[in-house]
């Protein structure tokens, strides 16, 4: 039996309770992993808070990184030992988009990984970048992912090129770090001076506070020589999506990622069309883009910022932090 975590129907932090289940040996094609990291995201804690629970008893969190501990019939990625960390779509190997929704995801349609030791297709996971904590892989199945999706696989960034990126939340900071890895300037915004200092030390080239500067667009047009920006990393959406389209070069890209000011707002049309704008919806990623992500983490070396980590059982403590919007990187659950 392994400690895990379940929420109940309708969420709630006071409908997450500690029990123990087993995990069932592995079958064809499957593997028993123990697990040993979680890392908390925006998603999972919609799930948790009761934003949108789940409508059955559900293990939470889509994010879980640990070690191979036996491995079932024709399974050849993984041996026992192996340091691995999850997909968020199991049943995305590579190409298009095929999947809508979360009924896939793990910690939302399906069980995930709050718990100790869970049995499940090998497709499901990538081996973890060589060196890396299970906490820091446990970083990399949503947020990482999906800045390196928006900037490689959509965005299609080259070097000397300008990103915008907002926020220090783990998007946002993985989104600086690619860029830069690939020798693009960043433009980084935040509402707080320490927190800008953080991100000018992390490599962003200009920074824009941006409750002292409501026309953050626009200055970020400025930075960029007043052509604009080639691609905006949008964590918040319809809040902040006025002056991403404002940054933004003519013909250039936007990332629509995040739901941080709500889920419905104005869309800036006649800027959308005057500039000829791509806004690209991202929702996390493939198989194949996170071994392709895992490969160039391992060729460069960067590594993750992790704010802070709390043991499994302080599940709510640790939302409670995200909560209070004071993290820096990503806030992780070590078991």
């Amino acid at each position: 039996m392994s400690k895990t975590i379940v929420v109940q129907p309708g969420g709630g932090f006071d409908k997450v309770v500690v029990t123990q289940r087993s995990a069932a040996p592995p079958a064809s094609g499957e593997i028993t992993v123990r697990l040993h990291a979680n890392s908390l995201n925006y998603h999972d804690y919609a799930v948790v808070s009761g934003l949108w629970g789940p409508t059955v008893p559900r293990v939470p969190m889509a994010d879980g990184a640990g070690v191979v501990e036996s491995v079932g019939a024709g399974v050849t990625d993984f041996k026992s030992g192996d340091h691995v960390v999850s997909t968020f779509f199991p049943s995305w190997l590579d190409g298009e988009p095929e999947v809508e929704g979360f009924a896939t995801v793990p910690g939302d349609g399906i069980d995930g990984y709050a718990r100790e030791r869970v049995t499940a297709p090998a497709l499901g996971f990538t081996l973890a970048p060589k060196n890396w904590t299970h906490a820091q892989a446990s970083t990399l199945t949503t947020a990482a992912l999906t800045a390196w999706r928006a900037l490689h696989d959509d965005a299609h960034l080259k070097s000397g090129q300008t990103v915008l990126v907002q926020g220090t939340g783990g998007v946002s900071i993985f989104a600086l770090q690619f860029a830069k890895a690939a020798g693009a300037t960043v433009i980084a915004t935040s509402s707080s001076r320490s927190k800008l200092d953080r991100l000018a030390a992390l490599g962003a080239d200009h920074l824009i506070n941006y409750r002292e500067d409501e026309k953050w667009g626009e200055t970020a047009r400025k930075l960029s020589g007043g052509r604009g920006v080639d691609h905006v990393v949008d964590v918040a959406g319809p809040g902040t999506l006025e002056q991403s389209m404002a940054a933004v070069r003519v013909g250039g890209h936007v990332s629509v990622i995040g739901i941080l000011t709500g889920v419905s707002g104005p869309l800036p049309l006649v800027p959308a069309l005057i500039k000829q704008v791509r806004l690209q919806g991202v929702l996390v990623g493939s198989r194949r883009q996170q071994h392709d992500m895992i490969r160039a983490i391992d060729a460069n070396g960067i590594k993750p910022i992790i704010d802070k980590s709390f043991p499994l059982e302080d599940i709510v403590a640790a939302f409670r932090h995200q909560e209070s919007n004071t993290h820096f990187g990503k806030i992780c659950l070590e078991f």
